[in-house]
């Protein structure tokens, strides 16, 4: 165990790697994009790994949805993980969208417990980018 413990905190430390730089670039092109995390549940690696691109409000974020800017996060992730190796069949189910206006409104500002309130990956949470 304490091998495949070690082989996880390899793959975190170059996924933060991967999506902070992913992170950086869409802080760049996309208008209203703020941070974004990660959540992963290694044993069931890699298909419950996803990533949440977070915007400052809700019209930031379906004005990206309505300028491709969801296609562009996408392509961003995808990019992050193959620079890593990481394998998926369709970036989609990997990639979620959220603003800090409905995390106030549903969870109170409060982001562990909307992270935690989804059930697509469960697992670990990974750190701010």
């Amino acid at each position: 165990m304490a091998s495949s413990k070690r082989q996880y905190s390899g793959i975190e430390r170059e996924l933060v790697r991967a999506l902070t730089h992913a992170c950086e670039t869409a802080k760049h092109e996309i208008t209203g994009f703020t941070w974004l995390t990660h959540r992963v549940d290694y044993a069931r690696f890699p298909e419950s790994l996803v990533v949440t691109w977070v915007f400052d409000s809700d019209n930031s974020m379906n004005a990206a949805i309505a300028n491709q800017g969801a296609m562009t996060l996408q392509a961003l992730t995808l990019a992050a993980f193959e620079d890593i190796g990481i394998a998926v069949a369709s970036i989609k189910p990997h990639v979620e969208l959220d603003s800090e206006e409905r995390c106030a409104s549903q969870h109170g500002g409060d982001w562990a417990a909307r992270l935690n309130s989804r059930h697509r990956a469960g697992g670990k949470h990974g750190q701010r980018h």
